[in-house]
């Protein structure tokens, strides 16, 4: 799964659109077989960023590391930013070596996660599983096997990325079923 967009570092970890989005796709795998890669720079390709950090390094020759990067970086991010990119966050700018300079590229353009968990289903904005489709009629929403059982919405096993399709799905199987309903002996 590849895609461009909004996502939060949290507390707790990452959320976000990028993340809901992501989390349909993974919610019933082993988190230990997901790995998410994130391009913090996505508008830069490597050997552009190669040259912004150079930029950087030269305006900021005299700093430490850890003061070098507020052009590039949120505050909150800087000193993971360093320690991932194996660079001592006391060394000076002018004493980064070419090896540690693509290691910091390295680390803003393929910055790894592993997922642990995902969040509770008391926090969910969207939830999967419930009636296998296959067992409604779609032109009523009513259950194939236990007559006037209708269904619609979230109960379904019918889950869409972010951006209202859920919405949608929840409206349009609620009026299916209501009008089936009311059209009925």
């Amino acid at each position: 799964y590849s895609e461009l967009g909004e996502m939060l570092f949290t507390h707790y970890g990452v959320s976000g659109p990028l993340v809901l989005s992501l989390s349909a796709l993974i919610n019933r795998v082993d988190l230990n077989d997901v790995k998410i890669e994130l391009d913090l720079k996505t508008a830069l390709d490597d050997a552009t960023l190669d040259k912004r950090i150079l930029r950087d390094f030269d305006d900021y020759k005299n700093k430490q590391i850890k003061h070098a990067l507020d052009d590039l970086l949120p505050k909150s991010m800087i000193s993971t930013v360093i320690h991932r990119a194996n660079i001592a966050e006391d060394k000076p700018v002018h004493s980064i070596t070419q090896q540690e300079r693509k290691n910091l590229l390295n680390c803003l353009k393929r910055f790894d996660l592993s997922p642990i968990s995902l969040r509770p289903i008391e926090e969910a904005i969207v939830t999967s599983g419930g009636v296998d489709c296959g067992e409604i009629d779609p032109k009523t929403m009513e259950s194939k096997t236990v007559d006037r059982l209708y269904f619609a919405g979230e109960v379904l096993d019918v889950d869409a990325i972010t951006g209202g399709f859920n919405i949608q799905i929840a409206r349009s199987t609620g009026f299916t079923a209501g009008l089936a309903i009311s059209r009925r002996d």
